[in-house]
């Protein structure tokens, strides 16, 4: 028996996503399959992966009125308006910037959500569900404030 064997190869592609607000919902579904096109891979695992602890990564659906139901959702979790312990600047002492935020609602919804998505790759394409598409989902901010941008890593692993 003759057994064919091929190197996996691996290519790692990082996305910066601006972001205006919080909570927003951010389609990268089309950066993701673009990296996912120029790595060749035809068959593996795409994982997406978000560097920061109040930015997510998730798979849903690319509805307007559902994104809405999920922001309500959110906040109805973690209110930006209840008492946080991270937020209290006199007694917290670590892990702290110069312009720290008042955020702990932003880190409690990140916790719901998670910092990465895994995606099937097969024939060359993401094997996405009819409707689904991949969010970075910012977290963090006071609505209408610009919150800067996020990086997202995207990894994908498989042959060519």
């Amino acid at each position: 028996m003759s057994v064919s064997r091929s190197a996996m190869e691996v290519f790692t592609n990082y996305l910066k996503v601006p972001s205006k607000s919080s909570p927003e919902f951010i389609d990268i579904t089309d950066e993701v399959s673009g990296f996912l096109k120029e790595s060749g891979i035809s068959g593996g695992i795409l994982v997406v992966f978000s560097r920061h602890t109040t930015s997510a990564i998730v798979i849903q659906e690319n509805e307007p009125l559902l994104l809405e139901d999920f922001k309500e959702m959110l906040e109805n979790i973690s209110s930006p308006d209840a008492q946080y312990r991270h937020n209290d600047f006199d007694v917290r002492t670590v892990h702290m910037h110069e312009n720290e935020c008042p955020n702990g609602h932003s880190h409690c919804q990140h916790l719901m959500l998670g910092s990465s998505e895994t995606v099937p790759v097969v024939e060359g394409k993401m094997a996405l569900g009819e409707w689904q598409r991949i969010f970075m989902v910012e977290l963090d901010g006071m609505k209408g404030e610009m919150v800067g941008s996020r990086e997202v890593v995207v990894q994908i692993m498989g042959l060519s």
